[in-house]
């Protein structure tokens, strides 16, 4: 997959994606996160929309992984927040679909260190954000100590 990322520390910027034009949840979700169950709502979601817009069943599983890392996140750091699903198309007509995930916990301090693979400030694997990084065809991160995280994927099928 090709890597296009954007990181950014600041409490806002503008999230572009190069020849990529997103409906505005047009037959996409919005999905509150807050527990496990909520987790399994989006990863649902996600693989439906990805299999509507012709991923390949293995391509749908990442999407799902991806969304699950994501939400998972959400509860562990932040407590709750939104999962955002959004189709969209590239300019060459290939069917993409869009991943927010965001919150308002207590953001991320070092995003650098943060999306270095083994490192977790919650005693896991530290595979989570470095493994969306890899599954993503972008990856933007925008995080403020205090303010909350907002990481958005962009995925092809």
């Amino acid at each position: 997959m090709s890597e296009n990322v954007s990181v950014s520390g600041g409490s806002s910027s503008e999230r572009r994606f190069t020849g990529v034009h997103m409906d505005e949840l047009n037959g996409g979700a919005s999905i509150p996160v807050q527990d496990i169950e909520d987790i399994v709502q989006a990863r649902q979601k996600g693989r439906f929309l990805a299999q509507e817009l012709n991923f390949s069943p293995t391509q749908s599983t990442l999407v799902a992984t991806v969304i699950s890392e994501l939400a998972r996140n959400i509860i562990l750091y932040a407590g709750n927040g939104f999962i955002t699903l959004t189709r969209g198309k590239s300019e060459a007509g290939r069917g993409g679909l869009q991943i927010v995930a965001s919150d308002n916990g207590p953001g991320i301090e070092d995003i650098a260190r943060a999306l270095i693979s083994g490192y977790s400030s919650s005693g896991g694997l530290g595979l989570g954000l470095p493994g969306v990084r890899q599954l993503a065809d972008e990856f933007h991160i925008e995080s403020a100590v205090g303010h909350g995280t907002t990481v958005t994927v962009l995925m092809f099928g």
